[in-house]
């Protein structure tokens, strides 16, 4: 399949200073993709890249098999950033309706753009009346304008509440199953874990890490934590079936690396009744993008 997005090796440097160092990525039709990194890592330089707003050093970049800032590329491309900015005196609609006119699409759209990211109700007051997350579905709503094939999103859920975080994610996943692909940009790293199907980790300009969530696990090869309930009475003996388990709230707490965690677990369970719940973590990706970024300033 072709990819939506694809980078090879790019490389850009400002005033000597390197900012992405022989970066690689493709991200194909349908894929969510996760972009993650430290401040200063890199992340908005790609981007900007991307959308074809600053010209780049070396290597190749192609944005729909086009040149990222062509009419051609443009004409497929929707960015949100962190911090959107609209007219405070047009109503969310009017923006919308303005926003399709300048696109050529029939400005009749705008209403149903707001319904898709539930501001029907808010349509006709003024957005300088709106809140930071009502901004920031505004900005939503106008980058799906054209359907676009690749969303670029920086920082997409600032500023929104839980719910309208999971219906964001929800019309996410409706988008990228009509086969666009979707490059994001988060410090959100619980929200991202579960919702994208491959993380990219940049450090100082340099591609670190890329793959699913499993495979990173995998790769780092950091220990699994396991809690164990004992019942009552039974503390004592499920600690000495469990060498190194410290006692931490009412619990026993133990690590192990992730080629022994089979092993740990027959253990355990041999333990039978005296055993009253026992809960496994695996490394959470904020454990892993530590990893990562600890591994590459070493």
């Amino acid at each position: 399949m072709t990819s939506t997005l694809k980078i090879s090796r790019l490389t850009k440097a400002f005033d000597g200073v390197t900012a992405l160092a022989e970066v690689s990525l493709d991200v194909a039709p349908g894929e969510r993709v996760a972009l993650l990194g430290h401040n200063g890592a890199g992340k908005s330089t790609l981007m900007k890249v991307v959308l074809g707003l600053i010209p780049w050093d070396a290597g190749e970049v192609t944005v729909t098999g086009a040149a990222p800032g062509s009419r051609e590329a443009r004409d497929k491309v929707a960015y949100l950033p962190e911090n959107v900015a609209f007219h405070p005196a047009l109503t969310g609609l009017e923006q919308l309706r303005l926003y399709l006119s300048l696109r050529g699409e029939k400005p009749g759209r705008a209403m149903e753009l707001l319904e898709r990211v539930d501001l029907a109700g808010a349509a006709k007051r003024r957005i300088g009346t709106y809140s930071k997350g009502m901004r920031q579905r505004v900005g939503l709503a106008q980058a799906l304008i054209g359907k676009p094939r690749l969303l670029v999103l920086d920082e997409p859920t600032s500023g929104l509440d839980p719910v309208s975080r999971r219906d964001f994610y929800a019309l996410l996943d409706g988008l990228a199953a009509d086969g666009a692909a979707i490059l994001l940009s988060s410090h959100a790293l619980t929200e991202v874990e579960a919702r994208t199907d491959r993380i990219v980790i940049l450090s100082r300009g340099r591609l670190v890490a890329s793959g699913s969530l499993a495979d990173l696990r995998q790769t780092a090869a950091l220990p699994v934590a396991m809690h164990v309930m004992a019942r009552n009475g039974y503390t004592s003996q499920i600690a000495e079936a469990l060498p190194g388990a410290i006692h931490v709230g009412g619990a026993l707490h133990l690590t192990c690396p992730q080629e022994e965690k089979l092993n740990v677990l027959s253990r355990i369970t041999g333990l039978g009744d005296k055993v009253a719940d026992l809960e496994v973590l695996p490394p959470s990706l904020e454990d892993i993008y530590s990893h990562f970024s600890r591994r590459d300033a070493r």
